[in-house]
């Protein structure tokens, strides 16, 4: 199990020359010494051995030319490998002044505290237990070198609910006792460190996390904090801190399914205005969500040349997991899908929508990458090759009398 999410973590940073040698590494002492590792692919009835090829060497399941996969087996080892992967601390570059550890049980905790990856704080987000601290994020942790400083009130971790930590790392802990409990009391501390307004609220259910998960992505670059509703009820909790931020625009995130008008109706007595960004099922909602161009609120996403960030509905802590990777490197809206074997329509839709292409020369072109969050039972290696066609540079042909394109033949 260790090498399996050291694999990951190593082949994200390293590149995919290591994550190759982590693939096959678990051969025998003679077969390592070997001058390269031989792929065995049995066919049998059903079987695609292209695939089974590429998951013997490692390829294209860390990465492809558009793509690259955290796959580790659970979201406690993607935490790790996200966490490495947007803080590499090594070489002489320092890590981050402090982490985030939220409980590896609790979702709306990692997507709480996802606004504590934001500036200036900068805290990736590793997941823990009550008992001990696992040992992806252990390891984690001593690479990353958390030594805290002003922004982070030398704190060098945030404990987000009931979780271990480091016993020789000094910590500021947050507590509550249901979602919005803990929301609230992220928000406390993120003004007490920042001692500012913000710019803006999201507000979120409850009770049904993948209409929840785009907003953990939006924190982490904005600093926004994300507050909890039920479905026809906004908790106490939520109010208090509503009343903090009265003059903060309120967007609610997901359909009257999980938020509904009555919803809205007690939030807009309490804050200027009030704005719901949503879509049918948690694809669209997320879509809706990257698509968002609300002035200074919003991905915006409407052109090429973006980074994004892709995770399983299914798997809510991905979320909060992959949350740094949407505040450093090629900043990106978190996209979902409930289908790990191929890309739903909706989202291969919005993917061609910001299809880069180009007329004479490719190397000027804008690019666009996606991060894969999930080992190939939640994005399988078919996924991976969709999205990463989806988003492949395109030549463009030029209508005639276009800049770029072919002069026509002269008339006879």
């Amino acid at each position: 199990m260790r090498l399996a999410w050291i694999a990951v973590a190593v082949a994200v940073v390293g590149g995919l020359a290591v994550g190759a040698y982590f693939a096959v590494s678990e051969l025998t002492k003679d077969e390592e010494e070997a001058p390269a590792p031989s792929v065995a692919v049995e066919e049998e009835e059903g079987d695609q051995p292209q695939a089974h090829a590429a998951e013997e060497l490692g390829f294209p399941a860390f990465a492809t030319k558009n793509t690259t996969r955290v796959g580790g087996d659970d979201a406690t080892a993607n935490a790790a490998g996200v966490a490495l992967a947007a803080f590499p601390s090594a070489g002489g570059v320092e890590g981050p002044a402090a982490v985030a550890l939220v409980p590896s049980s609790d979702w709306a905790a990692g997507i709480a505290a996802s606004m504590l990856v934001s500036d200036p704080v900068r805290a990736p987000l590793l997941l823990s237990d009550r008992d001990e601290v696992p040992e992806q994020t252990e390891t984690a942790i001593d690479a990353l070198g958390p030594r805290g400083s002003a922004e982070t009130s030398d704190a060098q971790v945030f404990r987000i609910g009931e979780v271990r930590a480091p016993g020789d790392l000094r910590s500021i802990d947050v507590a509550g006792g249901d979602p919005a409990e803990l929301a609230d009391a992220v928000d406390k501390l993120r003004q007490r460190l920042v001692d500012s307004e913000p710019e803006h609220i999201v507000v979120v259910s409850s009770e049904d996390p993948a209409f929840a998960m785009p907003a953990a992505a939006w924190a982490a670059r904005s600093g926004d904090p994300v507050l909890f509703v039920e479905r026809d009820s906004v908790p106490r909790a939520t109010i208090e801190a509503l009343k903090r931020h009265e003059s903060s625009p309120v967007f609610v995130l997901g359909p009257e399914s999980v938020a509904s008008q009555k919803v809205l109706n007690e939030v807009d007595k309490i804050v200027p205005s009030v704005q719901r960004v949503s879509g049918k099922d948690p694809v669209t909602n997320a879509i809706a969500f990257a698509r968002l161009d609300a002035g200074s609120f919003g991905w915006n996403i409407t052109d090429p040349g973006h980074g994004l960030v892709v995770a399983n509905a299914s798997q809510p802590l991905d979320a909060a997991a992959g949350s740094a990777l949407s505040a450093s490197g090629k900043w990106g809206p978190l996209l979902l899908t409930e289908d790990a074997g191929a890309v739903p329509a909706s989202l291969r839709g919005f993917l061609l929508d910001i299809k880069p292409g180009y007329l004479n020369d490719p190397t000027r072109g804008f690019y666009n990458h996606a991060w894969l969050i999930g080992d190939s039972s939640e994005l399988s290696v078919g996924f991976q090759a969709q999205v990463d066609d989806a988003l492949e540079l395109a030549k463009i042909e030029a209508a005639p009398g276009q800049p770029g394109a072919p002069e026509r033949e002269p008339r006879p």
